[in-house]
């Protein structure tokens, strides 16, 4: 019971974490024409997704804890994972996107990519899509192990 349960967070992690970052995301960027608006809606999709990994990662977390039953290099390897993927969220939403969200806000209507904040932008929006695409790898192993 306990390990389909863990299953079944472990999809829905990784299901909103490719839908929202490989689906939604681009979906929004490649249909508006206002850049500004498409990442003013990302934004908002990223910020909804961190708190679904953050209570996902706490529900993992918590039927780990509550099995005593299970392979322990199995439990190991995903506690292991829930937690680094847990950090990557973590850093990503408290670290990285209130200083994107501080940039996309000083640059006005224009949007930051016509800011001289650009060049900080790009590079903050790099680190953040590689852990994110670390995370999402992280995602499937996940999937994979339970």
């Amino acid at each position: 019971m306990l390990a389909r349960a863990r299953l079944l967070v472990a999809t829905a992690w990784a299901g909103s974490l490719w839908t929202v970052g490989y689906l939604a995301a681009p979906t929004l960027f490649g249909t508006l024409s206002d850049r500004v608006l498409a990442g003013t809606i990302a934004a908002s999709l990223f910020h909804a997704e961190a708190l679904l990994s953050i209570a996902c990662a706490a529900l993992l977390l918590l039927l780990l804890w509550l099995d005593k039953t299970g392979l322990l290099g199995a439990r190991r390897t995903t506690l292991l994972l829930a937690l680094v993927m847990l950090a990557c969220t973590l850093v990503s939403h408290f670290g990285l996107q209130p200083e994107m969200a501080a940039l996309r806000a000083a640059a006005g209507p224009g949007g930051v990519m016509e800011s001289a904040a650009k060049g900080r932008f790009g590079m903050l929006h790099g680190v953040s899509s590689s852990i994110y695409l670390f995370q999402s790898l992280l995602a499937a192993w996940l999937v994979v192990k339970q």
